[in-house]
């Protein structure tokens, strides 16, 4: 597997289980229906799980653009390869959310609200004021790179041992997401990821959805920016404490 196809198939898992699990929770006649707030935090950072898992070996899974910008800001990354990754994400995104409507067509079929459709597919906030909404992405964005970019590898012993957790190394990345919106995410959404958010969001604009209202593109830049920034300012501090 190259790494744009496993950043591609990473992403598309992430998005096909995370916004999956909003889809459960939020559209009519689900088994999920209103099971709440913990179950979609606990779905994505499942989702989270997943993506690296695959996408690791191969790419080493920043299935997000902040990752990818960050990591070529701190030095651990070669500039070049970020606009291939960033696309695979893209495209990750937009092919994992189109899944997701396939699979609960007739859930969104039978969902009323507009909100909630769009709720599906992309994040918005809960007051909307876009000084402290883009404040809530950046600060999001921030502990998950800063996490990560001290996250340590599996080492070799001189008796030849691998230490290390294999697949099970995915787990600190998972629950870093899942505190992030236990704790977070209250304000909007936690999107941490432009690719997560813009991807998605493009798909709610093109697809035949049934009864959807516009796709918020007034709100659509808070969560590409700043989770931009929270990631730049998380590789700018590791590189001034290093």
């Amino acid at each position: 597997m190259t790494p744009f196809i496993a950043e591609l198939a990473g992403t598309a898992l992430l998005i096909t289980l995370g916004c999956g699990v909003v889809a459960n929770v939020i559209l009519t006649g689900t088994k999920g229906g209103n099971s709440g707030w913990i179950v979609i935090t606990t779905g994505w950072a499942f989702a989270v799980y997943v993506g690296v898992v695959v996408a690791a070996p191969f790419s080493g899974a920043h299935i997000n653009p902040a990752v990818s910008i960050a990591l070529a800001a701190a030095g651990k990354f070669p500039w070049g390869e970020v606009p291939g990754y960033i696309l695979a994400q893209f495209l990750g995104a937009m092919l994992g959310s189109g899944t997701v409507w396939l699979v609960y067509k007739q859930h969104f079929d039978a969902t009323d609200s507009k909100d909630l459709k769009l709720g599906v597919f992309c994040t918005a906030p809960a007051i909307r004021k876009y000084s402290y909404n883009l404040l809530s992405e950046a600060v999001g964005t921030f502990v998950l790179l800063f996490a990560v970019l001290y996250f340590t590898e599996a080492s070799i012993t001189e008796s030849n041992m691998v230490i290390g957790l294999g697949s099970l190394g995915a787990i600190p990345v998972a629950l870093t997401v899942w505190g992030i919106g236990l704790s977070l995410g209250g304000t909007t959404g936690y999107a941490i990821n432009p690719a997560r958010d813009l991807g998605p969001r493009i798909m709610h604009a093109i697809l035949p959805i049934k009864g959807k209202r516009n796709s918020d593109w007034s709100y659509s830049w808070v969560p590409v920016v700043g989770p931009l920034a929270g990631g730049l300012l998380a590789a700018f501090l590791s590189l001034l404490l290093s």
